[in-house]
């Protein structure tokens, strides 16, 4: 049995006996889109399939450098004074991947996601599946794509932290979009990442080189549901794992920077009936877009200014979102316009879709999605219209203040905590939650002293 097969618990038991496992991987992408996950045994895994497992809710109680959340953040789903217990968690079948480069090719792994309670209610898988659910119960089938910028450098997590994160060497120099020379000669990294791809169940639609050094960008196929989310999440995390094993690295910062553009994690998505056709294509309509696609960028604009924390997830993340470096300031939309925050793409039945342009490669996929989909599902219920559509350079454009983006992430959290939309979309433990994550980050980055700092002030102040 093949790994894209699997879709019940028997078939799990079928497939790691006929490849002769002992061990397969589960995992769990926390809030920060970390794939935090472990070995367990095959007898392990029987009674994971029967009732499930526990699994140390820590993993939603502190951030990306394991450091806990304090009191301050006012995270109450777990913490110090729940004393860190285990959360029930089950194991996803139809999540089956290969490994291709562990036990002989025949390695599996396999996504676990909180089950019940207030972890389920903050984690970022089961959020997205419960707006998907939202779709299917207004009448939607969900479409999603996501396309993903990284830059490689000829640097190991050793070096790196030995050059303290100063004088990189990319991997490939100057400004060079679209080069078949640098994917020819450099063939054997990006052929691995092709095939480590498709074998894993996240296959790569398009990839090139982008204008800057090192950087490339890959479009990941289309998928349903929460498919989507689970295929980016699961390419930004094993695009760093080929790198590393071809002794390099791929960083999906926002920006690592101030010279080049940022690196963006730009969504596709689109809606399909109960027949299983284009619910945003209508040929008779301008553009082809129908009155549910209309109100669906409706809703996106409406909400961006209040979910952006949800869509830049960190400090990083803001330092993109400044005019002419390709990504949006502004609410905008347009009719392919890539200097909007949403580029309606018109086509055919097949292809019409929304791209949110304004994610960068370092949010959580999860989280990204169930933002867009869920502020374009609440468009579509208030029959949301949205602006008429920017034309030209939006970055220039004069919009109302209602669309003007938070500039912080501090004030990003805050427009998310007064969101009544959000809470009714996500429900209130997720807004508390994730809010306070933000806050933390945003104080974790106040205690540190920057290269600009003491460059500005060390002598002269």
């Amino acid at each position: 049995m093949e790994a894209a097969q699997v879709k019940t618990a028997d078939d799990v038991r079928r497939v790691v006996e006929a490849r002769g496992l002992d061990y397969v991987k589960v995992g769990f992408f926390d809030i920060d889109g970390v794939l935090r996950g472990k070995w367990i045994s095959k007898e392990k895994l029987g009674s994971v399939l029967d009732g499930g497992m526990g699994y140390c809710d820590v993993v939603l109680g502190w951030d990306s450098a394991d450091e806990l959340y304090d009191a301050a953040t006012g995270v109450t789903v777990t913490g110090w004074h729940s004393g860190f217990p285990d959360g029930k968690v089950r194991l996803v079948p139809e999540t089956c991947r290969e490994v291709p480069f562990e036990f002989d090719g025949k390695g599996l792994l396999f996504l676990l996601e909180f089950d019940g309670g207030a972890p389920a209610r903050v984690c970022p898988r089961n959020l997205l599946g419960r707006i998907v659910a939202k779709a299917k119960s207004m009448g939607y089938g969900v479409k999603g794509g996501l396309e993903y910028e990284f830059f490689l450098f000829d640097e190991t997590p050793d070096s790196v932290r030995a050059k303290n994160y100063q004088d990189l060497k990319n991997l490939t120099p100057g400004m060079f979009g679209y080069s078949v020379l640098r994917t020819s000669v450099l063939a054997e990294y990006y052929i691995d990442l092709l095939a480590t791809s498709r074998a894993m169940g996240f296959p790569i639609e398009g990839f090139h080189t982008e204008t800057g050094p090192g950087v490339v960008e890959a479009a990941l196929s289309v998928a349903e549901g929460v498919d989507a989310a689970d295929r980016g999440a699961l390419f930004k995390t094993f695009a760093k794992v080929v790198a590393q094993r071809h002794k390099t690295m791929a960083t999906f910062m926002a920006k690592w920077s101030n010279k080049y553009p940022g690196q963006s994690g730009h969504l596709h998505l689109s809606l399909t009936d109960a027949k299983g056709k284009s619910a945003f294509h209508d040929a008779k309509a301008e553009h082809g877009i129908s009155t549910a696609m209309r109100h669906f960028i409706g809703g996106c604009q409406a909400l961006m200014p209040e979910l952006l924390c949800m869509i830049a997830p960190t400090i990083n993340s803001f330092t993109r979102l400044i005019p002419g470096f390709w990504a949006p300031t502004n609410a905008t939309w347009g009719i392919e316009n890539r200097t909007t925050a949403l580029r309606a793409i018109p086509g055919s039945a097949k292809s019409q879709r929304l791209e949110y342009r304004v994610c960068a490669a370092d949010g959580n996929p999860y989280i990204v999605m169930a933002a867009a989909l869920g502020s374009g599902l609440w468009g579509i219920e208030h029959a949301i219209e949205p602006t008429a559509p920017s034309t030209g350079n939006a970055y220039e454009a004069k919009v109302a203040k209602r669309l003007a983006l938070p500039t912080t992430l501090w004030e990003a959290a805050q427009r998310l905590r007064a969101s009544k939309p959000a809470r009714s979309l996500f429900g209130d433990d997720f807004v508390e939650h994730f809010a306070g994550t933000r806050e933390w980050e945003e104080r974790e980055f106040r205690k540190a002293i920057t290269d600009w700092e003491l460059r500005r002030y060390f002598e002269i102040i």
